[in-house]
């Protein structure tokens, strides 16, 4: 049953001490997210970076009554749960390593859209940096691009409108769960983007507004775009955060120069500088770096490319050649430890190639 199945992936992500990267590790050590709160303590054990306390979490499952509460503001209202293996999860957010495994989404736009770009800046934005923010999301709109932002004052709000007036999907991604929004003073906004875009976020729905959600935040509009615009930035601040994650998922970053006595050009100044990001002037500069000049004018779809399988993921690829295995058959075959097995399974499972069965078990797709 969905609603069962549903229970034990929210589950998991409530356990103190996994996280997204040992969490998916453990999913696919046990053969599914099930299977985790089915094992065995001496199996659980077993599994590398899994302590006492997460094992005990685990085998006492408490987590589930809360994972239920969860279910019921979902279903009440109307909240799209998104699992790291569905197909309307981001794809782009799938590849990365610490991409969540649980996302909660309010909205209609499509998270697979064929272009998305994220848009952050300064919540003190000066009237020149909406300016230019409008004027790039206008000059971007034949393109069709999905517009992500984190839903802030100052620059992320202007990204948010400019997308709606401009007729293009606008996502907010929210540092706090979906029953309360902040600032509230964007909740007109927030409202219109439900039926022109939508609002994600990675936690629980009562979760509050906190500092430190605020990078883990970051990191999905990072990993949701194409491409980050830094449009006005102080030297330290959240929109910094943002373009240094999105250069290390290898993310085209771009920056708006601005005057060297501007306080709140500082980081966009600072990024061009140290060949962090791209010195953009006009949507033509972005236009150019993603090689969407000639786009408008092509009518077949693109051609998927395929990425190099590395040499562990080769060997795996070879041993299931013969039928399916388990995990503990493959690292033996493979002399893989089960912590590699586990994330290189992971990994071919993501590129579609591999497929998770019950009982640990994995065969070729």
């Amino acid at each position: 049953m969905q609603d069962k199945e549903l229970l034990y992936k929210i589950g998991i992500t409530l356990i103190k001490g996994i996280g997204n990267v040992n969490g998916k590790q453990l999913i696919a050590y046990c053969g599914g997210v099930e299977a985790v709160f089915k094992e065995s303590k001496s199996n659980l054990e077993k599994i590398p970076n899994i302590g006492r306390q997460i094992i005990n979490a685990i085998s006492g499952q408490t987590v589930l009554s809360l994972a239920e509460k969860e279910i019921q503001f979902i279903d009440r209202y109307n909240i799209q749960p998104l699992y790291y293996f569905d197909k309307d999860y981001p794809d782009k957010l799938k590849q990365c390593n610490d991409g969540p495994i649980m996302l909660y989404y309010k909205g209609t736009a499509d998270l697979n859209a064929q272009k998305t770009i994220a848009i952050v800046g300064s919540r003190k934005a000066t009237d020149y940096g909406k300016g230019v923010c409008e004027k790039i999301v206008e000059e971007l709109a034949p393109h069709q691009p999905l517009i992500v932002s984190g839903l802030a004052y100052g620059i992320d709000a202007t990204a948010h409108k400019a997308a709606m007036k401009n007729m293009l999907n606008t996502i907010g991604v929210l540092g706090h769960g979906l029953k309360n929004l902040y600032p509230a003073g964007n909740r007109k906004v927030a409202a219109a983007m439900c039926s022109q875009g939508g609002l994600l976020s990675e936690f629980l729905s009562n979760a509050p507004s906190s500092k430190e959600n605020f990078p883990k935040r970051n990191r999905i509009i990072a990993g949701m775009a194409d491409a980050v615009v830094v449009v006005e930035s102080a030297e330290k601040g959240g929109s910094l955060i943002t373009a240094e994650i999105a250069n290390g998922y290898n993310r085209e970053v771009f920056a708006i120069p601005g005057r060297i006595s501007d306080s709140r050009s500082k980081g966009c100044n600072k990024l061009i500088f140290e060949n962090k990001a791209m010195l953009v002037q006009s949507a033509k500069d972005i236009e150019a770096a993603m090689c969407w000049e000639d786009t408008q004018t092509q009518n077949n779809p693109s051609i998927p490319i395929s990425t190099p399988l590395t040499i562990k993921e080769e060997q795996v690829v070879d041993l299931l050649k013969d039928g399916a295995l388990n995990i503990d058959a493959i690292c033996r075959h493979a002399s893989l430890d089960s912590s590699l097995a586990a994330s290189t399974l992971l990994q071919l499972e993501f590129s579609g190639i591999v497929k998770c069965l019950p009982g640990k078990m994995y065969q070729l797709n």
